[in-house]
């Protein structure tokens, strides 16, 4: 028991690959990410295959505010309808997180998050609402997500997204965690009208040790929409300076 009482905290590790938590890294904080997610078998394409990768380096400011910049966005696509097939760099991004209220100390943890992201021919604004609380070994988080991009030669192409997404974790040991993610998502094309909503869900495993954690989601669709994945693996891999 003394032994896993003395194993050191980390403050950015995280127990979930898509959604965020509530808490920032403390002030000086450092932290590097690599993250890939595996798309896979589209009801229109079961040749389908895409994975994305990021580079992303994290920097806490103060006790409430935190600062991430995506170094490289880029992918791997194959499959007939894969707009480019081959690797591609998509882009960089800022993002900004501040924290509002803790999860363990008041009634719910609230934070406000905000990214903008540019690439070639794509510019893109997206803002989050952040909840959990934690209780005990049990966390549970709640997104709220609203995107906006703009594509093409003159970013003339306009599309929106909602997105809801809702996960729990448990810590079993310091070690090992283990949870369920659910998002929901709601496209905008034109931001003229809502498409039919999709549904991913799947479960969750993070470890940790020493200055390091890796954190894995499986998702499946729950809906049938066309054009996206059956199944996609995320895996998020940190280390702390």
């Amino acid at each position: 028991m003394l032994l896993l009482s003395t194993l050191p905290s980390l403050a950015g590790a995280r127990r979930f690959t898509y959604l965020y938590e509530a808490t920032t890294s403390p002030p000086g904080g450092f932290e590097l990410e690599n993250w890939v997610t595996w798309k896979t078998d589209t009801p229109n394409d079961h040749a389908f295959d895409k994975v994305d990768f990021r580079h992303e380096i994290e920097f806490g400011i103060t006790d409430h505010f935190q600062l991430a910049v995506y170094l490289a966005d880029w992918s791997y696509e194959d499959g007939r309808s894969g707009e480019s097939e081959g690797f591609a760099y998509d882009d960089s991004a800022l993002e900004l997180i501040y924290n509002l209220s803790s999860p363990a100390a008041d009634l719910i943890g609230l934070a406000i998050y905000g990214e903008i992201k540019a690439g070639y021919r794509t510019l893109e604004l997206e803002s989050k609402l952040i909840a959990q609380k934690d209780l005990g070994p049990l966390v549970i988080v709640y997104n709220a997500t609203l995107e906006a991009t703009w594509q093409g030669e003159d970013l003339e192409e306009k599309e929106g997204e909602i997105q809801q997404s809702l996960g729990a974790s448990y810590e079993i040991s310091p070690r090992f965690l283990a949870g369920v993610e659910v998002v929901h998502e709601i496209a905008i094309p034109e931001w003229r009208k809502t498409e039919r909503g999709f549904f991913f869900a799947g479960p969750n495993v993070s470890v940790r040790g020493g200055k390091w954690w890796a954190t894995a989601t499986a998702l499946a669709q729950l809906t049938r929409a066309g054009d996206e994945p059956d199944f996609q693996l995320r895996t998020i891999v940190g280390y702390e300076f």
